[in-house]
């Protein structure tokens, strides 16, 4: 029997990918307001990592953890899976927050995208683009190009809103405060985020009720690329623009074939029909509640999010540390 006979028809591989996401976010937990965001990161990846190769996928890491000699585990161009079919595109972000989780903050989170191979946008040099997303009530009319006001008022206008009450996600960096000032202008409510802003993308990309319409200003690049994935899956939108931070940068950016103008739009970011997102949350936030202690191990709180479906499912799973260490090898305590 060949292994394209073995693969099951229209399997959710997002069921699957829980359980990478929940093992980076156990081995995360542990370092949760201890002040070391490193030792939480790599937490995070050996966690990750030792979940990945039990996947049946022929996948190849094109957003993670950086260039292969500057990261030990889920570089860029890795290999991962068990080698069996589908061949696909995998973007990680092992710990989202990686600050957060260190200082005890809310809303870090491990997360995982995967989709059909050659369909996940690679940024290149790029390290930061500027971003506007939301729901699937006003994905149709961003328009980056529009300016930021116009936006809002769109979005205001699908949702049957008042522009005061319009609430927008912004990350708190000096390259956004002229973001800050035009909303705060325009009267609307504007939610600072210290880091991470995957989360927030998929808040304000997934649900009417998650308190969010709206994320602008100039963030990630790769953190770009899995929101796209998730968006992709809920319905919502994205759209971007590479930002480069220098005129080196950019001059990369075009001798690598990139258009630095262009607009990027959800299926430019990630494109393909067959999507996968699976996240879980380390330290709770408005998205998902973060790892909590039992007595036996502990709980965490996961979305699996699927394009094709458009299925979005929570997973409350317990985890009893005892076993999970016979089998990974990683002590979780």
């Amino acid at each position: 029997m060949t292994p394209d006979e073995r693969l099951p028809p229209d399997r959710n591989l997002a069921l699957e990918l829980v359980r990478v996401t929940e093992a980076a976010a156990l081995g995360a937990a542990r370092w949760v307001g201890r002040g070391d965001k490193e030792a939480a990161d790599q937490a995070a990846v050996d966690g990750m990592r030792t979940m990945l190769d039990t996947v049946t996928m022929d996948g190849v890491v094109v957003i993670g953890e950086g260039e292969k000699d500057r990261a030990p585990m889920l570089y860029n161009g890795e290999s991962v899976g068990n080698g069996w079919p589908p061949l696909v595109d995998v973007a990680v972000d092992p710990l989202e927050g990686t600050r957060l989780t260190a200082t005890g903050q809310q809303n870090a989170i491990a997360v995982i995208a995967v989709a059909e191979r050659g369909t996940m946008f690679f940024p290149g040099a790029a390290v930061y683009m500027e971003k506007l997303v939301t729901g699937p009530e006003a994905a149709d009319q961003l328009d980056l190009e529009a300016g930021l006001t116009e936006n809002v008022r769109r979005v205001a206008k699908a949702k049957r809103l008042p522009a005061h009450e319009v609430s927008v996600i912004v990350l708190d960096r000096p390259r956004n405060q002229p973001h800050v000032e035009e909303l705060r202008a325009l009267g609307v409510k504007v939610k600072l985020i210290t880091d991470g802003d995957v989360a927030p993308a998929i808040a304000a990309g997934a649900w009417n009720d998650s308190g969010v319409d709206l994320l602008v200003g100039i963030g990630g690049t790769p953190e770009g690329v899995i929101s796209a994935a998730a968006l992709k899956c809920a319905g919502g939108a994205i759209q971007g623009r590479l930002w480069p931070r220098d005129d080196e940068e950019r001059q990369q950016l075009v001798d690598a074939g990139y258009d630095v103008d262009r607009v990027l739009t959800t299926d430019d970011l990630v494109g393909g029909g067959d999507v996968f997102v699976a996240a879980t949350g380390v330290t709770t936030g408005p998205l998902l509640r973060g790892v909590r202690s039992t007595p036996e191990g502990a709980v965490t709180d996961s979305l699996v999010m699927r394009s094709r479906s458009g299925t979005i499912r929570r997973v409350e799973a317990r985890h009893r540390f005892e076993k999970l260490t016979q089998l990974s090898g990683i002590a979780y305590r």
